[in-house]
């Protein structure tokens, strides 16, 4: 009873676990994802790719990550609260207010958008609850008794609970918003020539040029012990040719 009525929100002293689905032919869209969710969390952290060769299973869909997401309850030794997103997230919000919504009284928590086949691109999971264990591996690769995973058909309706949908704003399909707190680009990344005019492009762009930005070599290491001058008197690495002698 105690695993069914786990405390609400997150008041663990771990790191706030993350799985997103892995697609080796949108790494991009990981790098952005996870560089928007670190850069605005007020909690630490537990990011993990669902790479799917890593995994113990074979079945996949349009996706490498189709099936894999619901993995996460076993991943995580079916013990308390785990958070899956499809790869082409983008946060602008803490994740950690996401996680304060959790109510133990629910095996899983989605957005209920009426797009019911995207309930399952973000999906907090109660990793706890007794309804979760029937997600094993074995489970998951047999498609005659998992079959529909994404209506979320191995939960009681009762079992499903609701986060506001502001946490997975579907662009191109839900209503435009300016208030999106997980914008979902579930019809392609906006860094495509087809998907030119997508809502919260900008905001895209803006964080994949951050997340690919880095420091200047002389800001960063200038006055560390890795530092070298040239006769001039130019601060180099050691490892330049001309370094003579340490900073």
């Amino acid at each position: 009873m105690n695993e069914i009525q786990a405390p609400q929100g997150n008041q663990s002293n771990q790191p706030l676990r993350i799985f997103i689905g892995y697609d080796h032919r949108q790494a991009v869209a990981y790098n952005v994802l996870q560089f928007s969710l670190y850069r605005r969390s007020s909690k630490p952290l537990a990011i993990s790719p669902l790479v799917l060769p890593s995994l113990p299973l074979t079945r996949q869909g349009l996706t490498p990550f189709t099936f894999s997401r619901f993995l996460v309850p076993w991943l995580c030794d079916y013990k308390g609260w785990a958070l899956f997103l499809d790869i082409d997230f983008l946060a602008l919000a803490d994740v950690a207010e996401l996680f304060a919504l959790t109510d133990g009284r629910y095996a899983a928590m989605v957005s209920k958008n009426e797009k019911k086949f995207e309930w399952a691109s973000m999906i907090m999971f109660n990793c706890g609850h007794p309804a979760n264990r029937i997600l094993t591996p074995d489970y998951v690769e047999d498609p005659q008794r998992c079959r529909s995973p994404h209506t979320m058909d191995w939960l009681s309706p009762d079992l499903v609970g609701a986060v506001p949908g502001e946490w997975n704003h579907l662009v191109g399909y839900d209503a435009p918003r300016s208030d999106a707190k997980m914008v979902h680009y579930t019809q392609g990344m906006p860094i495509y020539e087809e998907t030119t005019g997508s809502e919260y492009r900008d905001a895209w762009l803006a964080e994949h040029k951050k997340s690919n930005a880095t420091t200047p070599w002389q800001e960063l290491m200038a006055r560390s012990v890795h530092a070298g001058r040239t006769a001039d008197g130019r601060i180099v690495a050691k490892l330049h040719p001309d370094a003579v002698a340490a900073a």
